[in-house]
């Protein structure tokens, strides 16, 4: 029902343009790619702590209440990240914000998974998210062109994760759903260990080359917002097309590393490779969410362990090619995942998915 889904697909949206609004003028923040590095990734790791143990929650409890409390801690991060100057609290509000995320998106995903026509709200929904990754970067990159102040992006999306909130507070509780035992928990993780695998390097690479632009690239916020949002664009584009197809995963997610290794490096030499690149990611984003659909399992923990990878990858790549770049050089930076996705390639087809899965 729209009082349900609409919260989460407008809150999606706003999360991650927020959570990407200090991209563009990441200089602003810190000096040098490795703390810049440290402030991307920072967010990446308070999702990936708390969003598994939403996912699991959200099947026990409902997802209304975390929904709205992500929603309401994205509020509260933004306002600190907009008024405070010093370093360590900006790391802290950025790790605060990414708890909020992990919160909203395991349990959003979870609501939507679990409804009977999740192959469009999944389209949907990962489609407004990559549209919010894209607003993030654009419309901070043009807002700050004319208002000069680095953080009137941060700003103008905290507002509109106010609206999405106060919207959360009219959802109505969702039907009761099975959840997992939690002794079955290491037999999912090691039945599809190459699929949360995927899911590390494939979206960790996306974050890596994010992190790395705007220090390797020299442009100013707005050039620096366009190029890395072009990713955005045609991740959205592809995930809305993609979600009405079916497509075998193993074989999508070997075609789609493939991609998402050659595109990184082709960003070493030209920005083409960041729309590359989103059609590539969003390719393999889809393909894993329909088949984690199709497992019958329960999804808040499935959303959850596939959450935890993603963000795994966004906190892991993005920190260890910032130190890469700071002290070799961008070159190594750059190639570093695209040998990870190659890695992803080989060793998909060792994945032990099948269905039906697990009880």
């Amino acid at each position: 029902m729209i009082r349900n889904h609409l919260p989460s697909i407008l809150g999606v949206f706003a999360i991650m343009a927020l959570s990407n609004a200090v991209v563009p003028v990441l200089p602003a923040f810190g000096e040098g790619s490795g703390l810049q590095g440290i402030i991307f990734s920072a967010y990446f790791f308070g999702a990936l702590i708390t969003v598994f143990p939403a996912g699991i929650a959200s099947d026990r409890i409902g997802s209304r209440i975390l929904i709205r409390t992500g929603l309401l801690i994205t509020v509260l991060s933004g306002i600190i990240l907009i008024t405070v100057d010093i370093v360590q609290i900006i790391v802290l509000a950025r790790i605060f914000e990414g708890i909020g995320a992990g919160l909203f998106i395991a349990s959003a995903m979870s609501l939507l998974n679990a409804d009977p026509d999740h192959k469009r709200l999944s389209g949907y929904f990962m489609g407004a998210l990559n549209a919010g990754l894209l607003a993030g970067l654009a419309g901070t990159g043009w807002i700050v062109s004319i208002i000069t102040d680095p953080r009137s992006g941060l700003a103008f999306f905290t507002i509109i994760s106010v609206i999405a909130f106060l919207l959360s507070l009219l959802m109505v509780k969702a039907p009761s759903k099975k959840f997992l035992k939690l002794t079955t928990i290491p037999r999912y993780i090691s039945d599809y260990k190459w699929l949360w695998y995927s899911a590390i390097v494939i979206v960790g690479t996306t974050g890596a080359a994010t992190a790395l632009y705007p220090e390797f690239g020299g442009h100013d916020p707005l050039i620096t917002g366009i190029l890395i949002a072009s990713m955005n664009l045609t991740t959205m584009i592809t995930v809305v097309l993609i979600s009405h197809m079916r497509l075998e995963p193993v074989t999508t997610i070997r075609i789609g590393a493939l991609g998402i290794g050659g595109s990184v490096v082709i960003c070493l030499l030209s920005p083409i490779g960041f729309p590359l690149m989103g059609v590539c990611a969003g390719v393999v984003i889809i393909a894993q969410m329909a088949f984690l659909a199709e497992t019958r399992a329960p999804q808040g923990a499935l959303m959850g362990l596939l959450n935890t990878s993603t963000y795994g990858g966004l906190s892991l790549l993005p920190f260890m090619t910032g130190f890469i770049a700071e002290y070799t050089s961008f070159l190594f930076a750059f190639v570093t995942p695209a040998i990870f996705a190659i890695t992803v390639a080989l060793t998909i087809n060792r994945c032990e998915c099948r269905l039906p899965t697990l009880q």
